[in-house]
This record gives structure tokens, sequence and C-alpha cells, in this order.
């Protein structure tokens, strides 16, 4: 038996593109015991993998900020005695445990996040149109340079099923026949954004069919403040901001028929449990490498600018200073594909 260590922190997308990998390593690999390290907020995330998987919640705000509270996690890490260290993240904080690993004759290996291929794709002019190598594959790559191959297999995390529907229809009402679409409508960066009126163009258009039922999912107050509005026009759209925690938003997108999501973390959650998602990409491209687990891009919405990407995480202002890689995608481009989907 060997004690695996597997780094990931960031974002939340980010994270959730460790699971298909770290339940294929877990499924493959049953004799090991493997330990995923990343902010103590993603802890539910892991929550459906196999036995052999644990969680080490770091605090990165609090006791383990700055250099002493990594050499307080590193103590912590080192007195369980890992046999390997998988860097899936590649930073500052998990370049400096990977070298105190080292120091300590542990076997490390980590990340290539291929930043020449990413560069020649996002630049101005004479851009390469190439498709890069997935997160999944990347993560992959590092279990194989650590002497741990995995065959990627992962379907759900309800492995053929669903998550448990008596958890979360008090909330939602009973499905019956009807069709389930989720929104998330919110990306971090506003090149990841379609504009939300034409968003709410789509809204509108699903909420007027007694057989949809629309789901808005998202967070934090101006989100809310947006969702209001919206459900005050549309009284059959319902929020999900503040009704569930992470475990039983999952549980609910199990039980959609299609997620509509930007390029998000949505778009992660929504495929780690198998459903189609109708991704809308502006600023970025799924060249990248950040599409959702097993989505197909026939089920991309974007348009052939000279100008995309500009960006691998939609962070850059547009240069253009219009946004039309999201500006002039149609919302009857987007009820297309989701009614193709639901129909």
């Amino acid at each position: 038996m060997a004690r695996i260590l597997i780094i990931r922190f960031s974002a939340l997308g980010d994270v959730a593109m460790t699971i298909p990998v770290i339940h294929s390593l877990a499924v493959q690999y049953p004799q090991h015991e493997i330990t995923v390290l990343s902010r103590a907020v993603w802890q539910p995330l892991f929550q459906g993998l196999p036995a052999n998987v644990g969680f080490v919640g770091a605090d990165l705000t609090g006791k383990h900020k700055g250099f002493w509270g990594l050499n307080s996690l590193y103590s912590e890490l080192k007195a369980m005695h890992f046999d390997y260290i998988a860097d899936f993240h590649h930073v500052l904080r998990s370049k400096y445990l990977c070298l105190r690993f080292r120091l300590a004759n542990k076997t490390v290996a980590s990340i290539c996040k291929g930043r020449t291929g990413k560069k020649k794709l996002i630049r101005r002019h004479d851009k390469v149109m190439e498709n890069q190598k997935s997160s999944f594959r990347r993560y992959a790559d590092v279990l194989e340079k650590l002497g741990l191959p995995v065959l990627l297999n992962f379907s759900s995390i309800y492995g053929e099923g669903k998550g448990n529907f008596a958890e979360i229809e008090p909330v939602t009402g009973p499905k019956e026949d009807q069709k389930w679409i989720g929104i998330a409508p919110f990306a971090k960066h506003i090149g990841k954004i379609y504009p939300l009126e034409l968003q709410e163009q789509v809204i509108a258009h699903f909420a007027a069919n007694p057989k949809v039922k629309v789901f808005l999912f998202g967070g934090g107050k101006s989100e809310q403040e947006v969702f209001d509005t919206w459900i005050a026009k549309y009284p059959t759209v319902v929020s999900m901001i503040g009704k569930l925690n992470m475990r039983t938003e999952l549980n609910l997108m199990s039980h959609l028929d299609v997620m509509l999501s930007m390029d998000s973390a949505n778009m992660h959650l929504a495929s780690l449990v198998n459903i189609p998602v109708v991704s809308i990409w502006g600023a970025t491209h799924p060249y990248a490498g950040f599409m959702g687990w097993k989505q197909l891009p026939v089920n991309t919405v974007q348009l052939d600018l000279s100008c995309r990407p500009c960006s691998v995480y939609g962070q850059k202002p547009c240069w253009r200073g219009d946004y039309a890689c999201l500006r002039d995608i149609k919302p009857e481009q987007v009820i297309a594909k989701i009614e193709g989907i639901i129909s």
C-alpha cells in the first residue's frame, strides 16, 4: 500500500476538474490511500468518491496563511507519511510544499501547464488555433510521472444513477414529466458572461413553457439581485441561491435534463453528474483545455472571430471594447441548442 497526496488549491472549477482523474485513480488502485489537499470549502465535492480517498482542508486565510502557515501545514502533512506527492497546481504554495517533500526524499511530480501552446492560442496576431491538452489529461500525466498511469473512465459521482431525489424534493417539488433546465448565467470575469439582457430572453422563452422548469444557479448579493428581478417577471423560474448546499446542489444537477452555463464552475459541476451542458464561450475557448468532462463540442455556443480567444481565463479587457464575442450571440442560437437536447 502506498500513500498518495494530491495538491490542488484554487477556484472551484479547477478543483472540480480533478474529480474524474482522482475517481479513476481510486478505482484502479484500490490498494493505495489517496489524500486530496485543497481549500476546506471544497470538501463536499469529494464526499462521493471511493472509500480510499480522504481529504485535508487547508485554511489558507487562517492558520495556514503565509510562510509560517505553510510550514505548519507541511508539518501536519509530514505526520501522515506520504510516499508520493502529485502537485496538480504548481503555484508558489504547492511548489514550496513539494520542495519540503523532496528534501525529505519523497517522490514528487508536478503538472505541466502547457503555457507556450496557450500563449500562441490567445495572442493577438498569428494565432495558432490548436486544441491544447485538457486539464484532465494534464492531471493524469502527473500521476503517470509517479508510475501510476490511469485510464480516465469516470462517468458520474453517482455511478450510473442520480442523487437521492427525496433529499431535494422539498425544495424543488416533484419532477413528473417536466423538463428541468439549469441556468448558471455568471462567471468570475466579464469576458465570460453572456450579456444579462440577452440571457433574460433565453429565460423568458423557457419560462413561458409549462412543460419546462428553470432553475437559476449562482451566489452572492449582486447575483441574487439579478435573479430577484427575473423571478418577479417570470414567476415559474426558481432561484437556488441559499436553498441548497454544494452537496445537495450537485444532487439537483443530476436530475436536470440540461445545464446552460458559461465557461465557469457550473459547467464542471454539471459534468460531474453526467448532465449535458450547453456552454457559452466569449473571450475564452474550449481549445485552452477547460471544456467540461465528456461534454460535446456540438453543445458549445461560440462565434468565429479572428480576435478569439484573447484570454485563457477571461480576465483580460476586450481590446475591441465591445465584447462582440458575447454580444453578437443571438438568444435564438442558445435556445436552439437547449431545445435540441430536451426535445
